[in-house]
């Protein structure tokens, strides 16, 4: 099963943090923060959006830090994504 996002979306697979710190201490899952830094998986095709033409400047591959709480967070096939909009990503990351 595939996820296609419409109009300005995009859908975000986040990135696997590291479970220790510098110091050497491993985190628990449940100690850390929600990921910053995604790639994405997939884009929608833009178009006009609320009144406006909306033109998609991130492609599949992509590395992007997104807004902390921003979209829907979905689970498909034990795999956990999440839907935003392009204009909730803040960066690509190079």
């Amino acid at each position: 099963m595939t996820i296609k996002p419409l109009a300005d979306r995009v859908v975000l697979k986040p990135v696997e943090v590291e479970e220790t710190t510098k110091s050497g201490i491993i985190l628990a899952a449940s100690a850390q923060e929600k990921p910053q830094v995604a790639e994405v998986v997939a884009v929608g095709p833009g178009g006009v959006v609320d009144g406006k033409e909306v033109t998609m400047y991130v492609h599949v591959g992509d590395k992007v830090i997104a807004g902390k709480y921003s979209g829907t967070e979905v689970k498909l096939d034990k795999t956990e994504y999440t839907i935003v909009r392009q204009s909730d990503i803040l960066a690509v990351v190079e």
